[in-house]
């Protein structure tokens, strides 16, 4: 990595940043004088019941704090934050009921709506309405299958407002990748549409809502929204439409307070290799830990715009929709990004004045590779920042973001995951961007990276931790009713530490680097290789779409395996594998070299777009892949099975 910044906030920026000011507050409150982030951040860390009531009222949380703000902080799993505290997740994110646009949704197909913050409270009434008339209460389950839509923020908002919890995935799952997860949290509910676009495609779910509803036994009602004007749609006694549910004359919420630590969603891991977790988060860990990360890491206010390309079954979903909370317009997308265009989501910045612009990496690669330059053909003059994650971001992705988007903006890589519904790295308003690199750790979170032993280490690849308890860890896992798996998933590594199975690598800059999973870790010879250190060198390569290495036993050792997925009409030659071979050696090692590079049709990916190393080193192993409905495109499995270059 370079020690020269690609960008560097401008005094003005520093000093108009939330960050700045919450530092001068704390400066205040406690007679310090800390003068930068990093003093900050060391701060928050060494005195996080300090760091994280002032949160609480940095931001006015609308409930009662309560007097302890944590007992067993020194044990995890154990600790318990705020446990006297009251307080209503979705009161928190309609505590501005003006005529200010809150939500805007554009769809791949043309359409637009939108609605302001007034008239989202009203609508969310009426569907609340509907939902206690069901019957629903504290602690029941709300579950939907929906595109990225205005109804399914207001169906979220309804349902936590009653104490109730919330669920969701798209509706391209499978029946049994929706089985898998609604199956286990047993729904109430079920809120999903009549069908939905994807590619110039317009898809009817009917046969597949009634497989799945026929499935889960709890579900006593169905709602449909009309989202893509089908002509069959599904019917029955049980299956209601949207405007018939929901109860127009109600005009006020009565928000139900729960504790701090009771449940308000569940998440769910991949199940690439296995039934998913249902990963449980707690109301008020999950407000105050996006309240800093939206206000102070991202610095929105009222003023801005935050757009998030992402799925309903995506944490980035439920990332998003607490953009509500500090008053910013959410801008909501549903559809492929490459429909009708690749230009199509700059069109959609440009038109809604776009001021964060959230996408995933792999978005970004494929941009480039297709040859896109915002920079020339849009204006982008409200685009401020960048945020990317999903998978690394590789430094040559850094270059085309300031060289064809955009010069003068934050791009901050941020990553975390559906385990804690954040990130442990992420942006910062006040400091500069450093190519390849995520700008800081986040407040009151204690990241540090250790080696195989439990030391930490700087400067040196090991295993991302979290040395301290904090507010948005788990509440558990569903259905876990002793802990174990949830121990086992995030404690067994390191004692009384969090593991969260990155390998990533802390910078001079006090910046993170991370090398892809620990789980796909590639072991040659007892050296361990990031995943991401070989994909960002095979991607510089032209005729290389994209890539995936994984680990092969091989003569009593381990040899690195790389498949590639080719431009159309491009076929995998000795010359090809040579230039690919030398591009990893000259700007990694040679121990970075794959032993075997075969081509591919496709990759396998989840829905939310990660490709699945384990999958994949399962299938040349010839073990079975445990859960294929995990993934978008399952079929792409069967490019990697019984290659004869592999036996």
């Amino acid at each position: 990595m370079t020690s020269e910044a690609l960008w560097q906030p401008s005094a003005d920026t520093i000093a108009d940043a939330r960050m700045t000011d919450f530092l001068q507050q704390v400066n205040t409150a406690k007679g310090l004088a800390l003068a930068n982030y990093h003093d900050l951040y060391q701060w928050s860390v060494d005195n996080d019941e300090s760091f994280w009531s002032m949160i609480w009222d940095y931001f006015d949380v609308i409930g009662e704090k309560g007097a302890t703000v944590v007992t067993d902080k020194d044990k995890m799993p154990g600790a318990r934050w705020f446990p006297d505290a009251k307080l209503n997740f979705a009161e928190n994110l309609l505590r501005h009921k003006d005529n200010k646009i809150a939500l805007i949704f554009r769809g791949e197909n043309g359409a637009r709506q939108q609605l302001t913050y007034a008239e989202l409270y009203s609508r969310v009434a009426a569907f609340a309405a509907g939902l206690r008339q069901q019957g629903i209460t504290t602690g029941d389950r709300v579950a939907a299958m929906m595109p990225n839509c205005i109804e399914t923020i207001i169906g979220m908002l309804a349902t936590t407002s009653l104490g109730a919890i919330w669920s969701s995935c798209s509706p391209d799952f499978g029946v049994q990748g929706v089985l898998d997860r609604f199956g286990q949290i047993e729904p109430k509910v079920l809120i999903t549409v009549d069908g939905y676009f994807y590619n110039g495609k317009n898809l009817n779910i009917k046969d597949k809502t009634a497989d799945i509803v026929e499935k889960i036994p709890s579900i006593e009602r169905t709602v449909i929204v009309n989202f893509s004007d089908q002509q069959e749609t599904l019917s029955g006694d049980n299956v209601v439409s949207w405007d018939e549910f929901s109860d127009s004359s109600a005009t006020q919420i009565e928000f139900i307070e729960r504790d701090f630590n009771d449940p308000l969603y569940i998440m769910f891991s991949s199940g690439t290799t296995g039934v998913p977790k249902c990963i449980v988060h707690g109301t008020g860990g999950t407000l105050l830990q996006h309240l800093k990360e939206h206000g102070l890491h991202t610095d929105l206010d009222t003023e801005d715009n935050l757009f998030y390309f992402t799925t309903c079954g995506w944490m980035m979903w439920n990332w998003l929709v607490s953009g509500l909370a500090v008053g910013a317009t959410l801008t909501l997308f549903d559809g492929s990004p490459f429909a009708p265009e690749p230009e199509f989501l700059w069109d959609v910045a440009d038109e809604e004045d776009i001021t964060v612009f959230g996408t995933s990496a792999k978005y970004l690669a494929a941009l480039e590779k297709a040859g896109v330059k915002p920079r020339e053909s849009h204006q982008l003059e409200k685009l401020r920042s960048i945020l990317t994650t999903g998978s690394v971001l590789p430094p040559e992705s850094f270059d085309y973001v300031y060289r064809d988007i955009k010069k003068d903006l934050c791009l901050s890589s941020i990553s975390g995951g559906t385990d804690i519904i954040s990130c442990f790295a992420l942006g910062c308003p006040i400091l500069p961007v450093y190519r390849g690199e995520l700008q800081c750790r986040g407040l009151g979170l204690a990241v540090n990276i250790y080696d195989d032993n439990g030391k930490p280490i700087r400067g040196e690849k090991g295993e991302l931790v979290c040395e301290k308890s904090f507010p948005c860890m788990p509440v558990g896992f569903w259905g876990d009713d002793n802990g174990e798996r949830y121990f086992n998933a995030y404690f067994a590594r390191f004692d009384n530490t969090w593991a969260h199975g990155d390998f990533a690598e802390l910078t001079e800059h006090n910046g993170i680097i991370i090398h892809g999973r620990s789980d796909a870790v590639l072991n040659p010879g007892g050296v361990r290789i990031g995943t991401a250190e070989i994909y960002r060198q095979v991607e510089k390569v032209d005729e290389v779409l994209e890539s995936i290495a994984v680990g092969q036993q091989y003569d009593g050792d381990e040899r690195v395996v790389l498949f590639v997925k080719l431009r159309e009409g491009i076929e995998l030659n000795d010359d090809l594998k040579q230039t690919i071979a030398k591009t990893i050696r000259a700007n990694a090692t040679p121990r970075h070299v794959p032993a075997v590079i075969l081509q591919v049709d496709d990759i396998p990916r989840t829905i939310s777009g990660k490709i699945v190393e384990l999958a994949v080193r399962n299938v040349i192993h010839g073990e079975p892949v445990k859960n294929t409905d995990a993934l978008a495109n399952p079929e792409a499995l069967e490019h990697f099975r019984d290659r004869e270059e592999l036996r």
